[in-house]
Formats: C-alpha cells, structure tokens, sequence
C-alpha cells in the first residue's frame, strides 16, 4: 500500500516563511526553523522550502537559511529555487537535504534532469511544474508550462513536459498551478489529472488547499500521491493531524 502524503511547504524571502495569492502579495507568515520543528512534530511526512525569489534574483539558493531549517528537520526535506548546476545540488546534499526541486533551470536546460538522476538517483530529484490555464482558442496550450516565479510563459504543454522529465530520469513531480495559488478554493484538479494520468511517477499536487475536502479531491479526483499546502498550515486554520484524519476516515490511506 503506499500512503498519501501530507506536505507543508515553506516559502521563504528574505528569511521568513512567506504566503502570497498567485505568486504575489506576499505577507509574513512565521520563522521557518519554527514552523519546520512544529510541522515534523505534528506528524508532516515531509517539508518543502522553497527560495522563491532565488531565481528571480539570478542567484542560488541561500544556504544559510537552508541549513538552519535542515540541522533540526525529522522528515525528509526537500529544496527548490535557484538551483541550477550539479554543484548547486551537492552543496544542498552535503547540508542534509534529502532532495532538490529544479524548475525554471530543467526547462531551460533538460539535460541537467538526466545528469542529476545519473549523478545522485532518482529519489533525490524533484522536477517542480508551474503551470497556468490558458483560454480555449487561444494560440497557447490550454495547460502551459511557466517558469521564473510564474513571470514567464514557455508555450509548452504540461503533460508532454511532464512525460519527458519522467523519462529524462526525474523521481517525482511536485506540481503547482498559478492560477489557484494561495485562493483556497481548490487545488486545479484538470491540472493534476491530466498530469498524474500521463506519468507513472509521484505526482504533488500544489496550489489552491483551502479546506480539507480540496485535500482529498486532490487524491480522489486529481490522481496525486501527496498534498503540499501552506496557507492553511501556516495560519493555523487546518493541523496535518485533522488533515490526515479526515483522509483516513474517507479511505485515503495515510500515515497516522
């Protein structure tokens, strides 16, 4: 049996643990070291810290912050944002990461997908997706890659970008839709369908968690293998026992 996993995700600038609504307005959410030591000991199966204006910025990921968060993490841990060599990702490991998420940098340099699944297995590479809906008839794809913080559009397909990163040699897909971000009103459960039917790996689904129903269409509906959500976490309007809970008792089989 595998379980569903329930994953906290901390957005970091600046040092804090930050939310926003579609990528922007963000506002302080918490400390990170703190929120990380409350999440593991409220049961998270694993931790995302996401660096989000790291590539933005056009720098790497700050390793200071990382290290805070990784000297007392429990649970798998995971690091996504600006990440965009082989050495940025040793440098990651060599802190205590369990795995990095690369996203802009797999879209503009597909090799480097392959190159890390060769150089530290799959398990440990993540391949973040942001993706957006764009309207019928337009000259785009209805579900369209973007990268840089959701700044830039691709013109790519999601589903025929998440099958090549899974044969390219990614271990999961953590996938996120601007368009839901931080709205609470559900996770993009097309979005998250079409990309787990079209891939045999794990697939994350992100963006949108704003009551514990969306956290079981996820799985239920959109096909995921893990939940990642923030707001709800960080502003105390759900704890992952009531999330795991409310899964369990719906048939989702989770850790308890």
């Amino acid at each position: 049996m595998k379980y569903v996993k329930v994953i906290p995700c901390l957005d970091i600038r600046e040092g804090r643990v930050v939310k926003g609504v579609k990528f922007e307005n963000l506002r302080d959410a918490r400390d990170p070291v703190e929120a990380a030591e409350a999440y593991c000991r409220a049961g998270a199966d694993e931790l995302v810290f996401l660096d989000i204006f790291a590539t933005v910025e056009n720098r790497k990921t700050r390793l200071e912050w990382v290290k805070r968060v990784a000297d007392m993490v429990t649970v798998p841990f995971a690091v996504g944002g600006g990440i965009a060599s082989i050495e940025d990702m040793k440098a990651l490991f060599d802190l205590g990461v369990d795995k990095v998420s690369i996203n802009t940098a797999a879209v503009r340099d597909p090799e480097l997908v392959k190159k890390a699944a060769r150089k530290f297995g799959k398990k440990r590479l993540v391949v973040a997706i942001d993706g957006r809906k764009n309207p019928p008839g337009s000259a785009l794809p209805r579900l369209e890659v973007v990268v840089k913080s959701g700044n830039e559009g691709t013109g790519m397909d999601i589903v025929e970008w998440a099958k090549r990163v899974e044969a390219l040699g990614a271990g999961e897909i953590l996938l996120t839709s601007k368009d839901a971000d931080g709205t609470k009103e559900g996770y993009d459960l097309e979005m998250t369908w079409a990309v787990a039917e079209a891939v045999s790996l794990p697939v994350t689904a992100s963006g949108g968690a704003g009551k514990l129903e969306h956290l079981y269409e996820a799985v239920a509906i959109g096909k995921a293998s893990a939940v990642l959500a923030a707001s709800i976490f960080h502003f105390g309007e759900i704890s992952i026992p009531q999330a795991k809970q409310y899964l369990k008792e719906r048939g989702i089989p989770v850790r308890v």
